[in-house]
C-alpha cells in the first residue's frame, strides 16, 4: 500500500506533553454530517507509537488489547481497522471519540541490565473514522490539532513495573497540550498479526497468609496477564498487587524479576470502582495484595489471560500424567510468551523476542496452535532488522530494540557476527512452517533473510569448511555450566556451529528447488556437501566419536543429517552410552534438547530415548512437574529440591525453549507426523516404549483434523486413525508392517515388538 493511498493519510500523529507514567486521553467530538440512522458503514482506523485503546461514545471498539501491538516500528508500524457501524449509527447527536496512549513497548524502557531501551522519547497516536452514508456520501473524521487532551486515571504505566490508576481522576483531569508529531508513514502497514485479546479468566485456588503477614493469592496456574476486580473502600485508600511466578519460603519469589517492578496500584475513590490494568502485563502465578479493604475472597478478583489470538490446533493424552502436565506446561508457556512476538520470558525486565528460544521451538509451537500469521509477522520483523545490519546479520533478538539501550560500560554482545542456532532462526523457522502450512508464496517472502543468513556466514567459515569462526552462544544453559556462566556448555560451540550450517544449507537448497530457484538450489547444495566433508573429516574420528563427546553433539549431528551411515550408527550408540552413563539425567542446553530424543529414536535407541523422557530427578522434563511447575522452566532446576530459587541471574519460571521435546512426544509416541509440507499428505507411525502404556493425539490441518490412538494390552497393539477425506496416509507399525489408507477411520492391530519392555 502506498503512503497516498493510506488510510491514515491525513491524520495527525498526537501526542501530549505529560510525564512519562501518564497515559494521556485525548478526546473530540465530531458532528456528523446525517442523522445516526442514516449510517450505512463505519470503520475506524489508529495506530500508535506506544499502544492505545480507542472509543465512540464511552464504548470500546475492540476487545484487543495493548494495540497495535510490537513491531519493528522503524519499518514496520501496523494500523488496525475497526467494523464500528453498530456504535456510530446508534444513538443521536455529535460522536464522542476518545484514545487512551500508553507507553507499551514503544516508550517501555526495555531490557535488562540497566539497558532501558526506547524507541523514542515521544509516543503518538492517529485515528480516522471513515462514514458512509445510506446516500453514498461519506464523511471522514481524523486526529488533528483540533483534538483536546487531558490527564487520564492511569498515572503511572510500564510493561515491565506495572500500572497506577486513580478512581479520583476518572472525570475530568488536567488539560494537557496537544501536539502533532511527524512519523515516517511510509512505516504503515495493514495488520496481519492476530491481535492480542484477553483469552480466559482464572479464580484464586488458594488465599492464605505468608510468614509475614502478608496476604498471598495462589491462581494455580503460571499466567500471563493481570488482576482484574471491582471493589468499594475509603476515598484515597489504595490497594497494592505484586506478581511473581513462584514462593519461596512462603513470600513471593520477586528476585527472578531482577529489575521489573511488576507491582500495579489502585487508588480508590470511595464508590465502587472497578480496575483492569490494560497497560501492563505480569507473568505471574502469585500476588500478594496490600490495603484490601475488608475480607478478600475467592470471588474477590480474578486472573485474566492475555496472548496473541491463535486457535489451538494439537492435543495430546497419554496414560502417564507427568507427561500429560509436560504437555500442558508446553502450552500455557506458548500462551504466555506468544504475545505480539515471541518472547523468552514473560516477566522479568526481558521479554525480548530472542531467535534462539524460537528456532528451538517452532515446530512445537506449529502442532500446539495455528500460529501461520502470528509467525509470518515476526519473520517480516526478521527480514526488515536484518536487511538494516551493516553485514545483513540476522539479530539476536526480534525486533532488535536493544540497538538503544544504554548498557554499562563493558557489557556487550555479539550482535554483529552471525550466531549458530540463534541466526539459524532465519532458516528454520520457514523451514517449520513450510511442513505445517506448505505455503509457498511465504516460503517466497522468507526466503531473502536465508540467504542473508547464509552469506553472513561465510566470512567466519575458514578455510577447512567449518564454521569456526565468529561469535557463538553454543549450547546455552547446559546443565553442567555454572549458574553464573550458561555459556559453558560441555558441547564445543564451533561443531555446534557447523552442524547447525549443514541443516541451513540443506534447507536453503530445498526452499530454492520449491522456488523454482535452480541456481540457488546447487549452490546451497554445494554448501551443505563441502560443510558434511568438513565436519566429519575434522570432528569425527573413525570409532563415531563426535569432538567435545557430549549428548548435543551427537544430537544435533544425527538429527540435522550430517553423519551417514555406518559413521551415524556408531554415534547414535555413542549417544545411547552417554545417556545412560548420565543416569538418564538431561545432559543438553538449548541447541541439544529438542533433538536428543529424536537422535536416539531415530538410531535404534527408542528405550533409551523414553526413559530420558520419563526421568525424574533434576535435570529431566518430569523434574519440574514433579516441583509443581505448570510451565517450563529456563533452567532445568530454576526452583532447587528444596524449594529455593536458583542462584542464576537468569531464573525464569515461563521459558518454553527446554520443552522442544514436545515436537518429539507429539510425532514419535502420538505418531502424527507430516508426509508432504502442509500435511497434504500424512505419516502415522507411533513407537510406544516402556512406561507409556496408551497414547491419543489428534492435530487440525488446513485439510481437517488428523488422529491417531494406540493402546498396548498384553503384548498387543492396536492404532486407531482418523483422516480428513481424500487425505492419503502411510501407516507404519512398530513391527514393520507398512499400509496406505486414503480418508476416513481405519484401525489396525499388530505386535508391540520389544520397545515396550524396559
Amino acid at each position: 500500500m502506498t503512503t497516498a493511498l493510506s488510510p491514515l493519510r491525513d491524520a495527525a500523529f498526537l501526542s501530549a506533553t505529560a510525564p512519562e507514567g501518564i497515559a494521556p486521553r485525548f478526546r473530540f467530538e465530531a458532528a456528523l454530517d446525517k442523522p445516526r440512522d442514516e449510517v450505512a458503514t463505519a470503520a475506524l482506523v489508529a495506530t500508535a507509537h506506544g499502544v492505545y485503546e480507542a472509543k465512540i461514545d464511552g464504548v470500546a471498539v475492540t476487545e484487543s488489547v495493548l494495540n497495535p501491538g510490537w513491531t519493528s516500528y522503524e519499518w514496520r508500524l501496523a494500523y488496525q481497522d475497526y467494523d464500528v457501524t453498530d456504535v456510530v449509527a446508534r444513538g443521536a447527536g455529535p460522536l464522542r471519540l476518545e484514545l487512551l496512549l500508553g507507553n507499551g513497548w514503544y516508550r517501555g524502557r526495555l531490557g535488562f541490565a540497566g539497558a532501558n531501551a526506547n524507541y523514542g522519547d515521544e509516543i503518538s497516536v492517529a485515528a480516522a473514522l471513515e462514514v458512509t452514508y445510506r446516500d453514498g456520501s461519506s464523511q471522514r473524521i481524523v486526529t488533528s490539532n483540533a483534538w483536546t487532551a487531558e490527564e487520564s486515571d492511569i498515572t503511572r504505566n510500564s510493561l515491565y513495573n506495572g500500572q497506577t490508576i486513580d478512581a479520583n481522576l476518572r472525570v475530568g483531569g488536567t488539560s494537557l497540550e496537544v501536539r502533532e508529531v511527524d512519523i515516517d508513514r511510509a512505516t504503515l502497514i495493514p495488520q496481519t498479526s492476530p491481535p492480542i485479546v484477553r483469552n480466559e479468566v482464572l479464580s484464586p485456588v488458594e488465599i492464605s497468609t505468608s510468614p509475614s503477614g502478608r496476604t498471598i493469592v495462589d491462581f494455580g496456574q503460571n499466567l500471563v496477564g493481570w488482576v482484574r476486580f471491582s471493589v468499594r473502600g475509603e476515598p484515597g485508600d489504595s490497594i497494592r498487587i505484586r506478581h511473581a511466578e513462584v514462593l519461596e519460603d512462603g513470600e513471593l519469589g520477586m528476585r527472578p524479576l531482577r529489575g521489573a517492578e511488576a507491582t500495579d496500584e489502585f487508588i480508590l475513590s470511595g464508590e465502587l470502582d472497578s480496575f483492569e490494568p490494560t497497560f501492563t502485563f505480569h507473568g505471574f502465578r502469585y500476588i500478594d495484595v496490600d490495603g484490601w479493604p475488608g475480607e478478600l475472597g475467592p470471588n474477590s478478583l480474578e486472573a485474566v489471560v492475555v496472548h496473541s489470538e491463535m486457535e489451538r490446533t494439537g492435543h495430546f493424552t497419554c496414560s502417564e500424567p507427568l507427561v500429560n502436565q509436560l504437555v500442558h506446561n508446553s502450552v500455557w508457556g506458548q500462551k504466555g510468551n506468544f504475545l505480539s512476538v515471541p518472547t523468552d520470558c514473560p516477566q522479568r525486565d526481558e521479554r525480548l523476542g530472542w531467535t534462539g528460544d524460537l528456532a528451538a521451538y517452532a515446530a512445537s509451537a506449529n502442532f500446539q496452535f495455528d500460529t501461520s500469521d502470528f509467525l509470518d509477522g515476526w519473520l517480516r520483523d526478521l527480514l526488515e532488522e536484518t536487511r538494516h545490519t551493516e553485514d545483513k546479520v540476522v539479530p539476536l533478538i526480534v525486533p532488535e530494540v536493544l540497538k538503544y539501550a544504554h548498557f554499562p560500560d563493558g557489557f556487550s554482545l555479539p550482535w554483529h557476527r552471525a550466531t549458530a542456532v540463534w541466526g539459524d532462526a532465519a532458516v528454520w523457522v520457514p523451514q517449520a512452517l513450510w511442513w505445517s502450512y506448505g505455503d509457498a508464496a511465504r516460503l517466497a517472502d522468507y526466503y531473502p533473510a536465508i540467504v542473508m543468513h547464509l552469506d553472513s556466514i561465510e566470512p567466519d567459515v575458514s578455510d577447512t569448511g567449518l564454521w569456526d569462526g565468529g561469535n557463538q552462544l553454543g549450547d546455552w544453559l547446559d546443565p553442567d555450566a555454572p549458574p553464573e556462566d550458561p555459556a559453558a556448555a560441555k558441547a564445543d560451540a564451533s561443531v555446534v556451529a557447523t552442524a547447525c550450517l549443514y541443516r541451513s544449507a540443506s534447507f536453503a537448497a530445498e526452499a530454492a528447488d520449491v522456488l523454482g530457484k535452480r541456481d540457488d538450489a546447487e549452490r546451497w547444495r554445494a554448501v551443505a556437501s563441502r560443510t558434511r566433508k568438513a565436519f566429519v573429516e575434522h570432528y569425527v574420528d573413525s570409532r563415531g566419536v563426535v569432538r567435545s563427546d557430549c549428548a548435543t553433539v551427537y544430537a544435533l549431528a544425527i538429527t540435522f543429517g550430517v553423519l551417514e551411515g555406518q559413521l551415524r550408527e556408531l554415534a547414535g550408540n555413542r549417544l545411547a552410552d552417554l545417556v545412560r552413563e548420565s543416569g538418564y539425567r538431561v545432559t543438553t542446553g538449548f541447541a541439544g534438547t529438542p533433538y536428543v530424543t529424536w537422535a536416539l529414536s531415530e538410531t535404534g535407541h527408542l528405550q533409551d530415548a523414553y526413559r530420558l523422557l520419563l526421568e525424574r530427578e533434576s535435570p529431566s522434563w518430569m523434574y519440574p512437574v514433579t516441583m509443581g511447575a505448570t510451565t517450563i522452566w529456563e533452567r532445568w532446576d530454576s526452583m532447587l529440591p528444596d524449594g529455593t530459587i536458583n542462584s542464576g541471574e537468569m531464573t525464569s519460571f515461563n521459558h518454553y525453549a527446554l520443552g522442544a521435546v514436545v515436537d518429539w512426544v507429539y510425532q514419535v509416541v502420538g505418531g502424527i507426523r507430516p508426509a508432504s509440507p502442509g500435511y497434504a499428505s500424512v505419516r502415522i507411525q507411533p513407537q510406544p516404549g516402556p512406561g507409556i502404556d496408551w497414547a491419543e493425539t489428534t492435530y487440525r490441518t488446513a485439510n481437517g483434523p488428523v488422529s491417531c490412538a494406540w493402546r498396548v494390552t498384553d503384548g498387543e497393539l492396536r492404532v486407531e486413525i482418523a483422516l480428513p477425506d481424500d487425505v492419503p496416509a502411510e501407516v507404519i507399525l512398530p513391527d514393520g508392517s507398512r499400509f496406505a489408507v486414503t480418508g476416513g477411520a481405519h484401525e489396525f492391530v499388530g505386535a508391540a515388538e520389544a520397545s515396550m519392555t524396559a
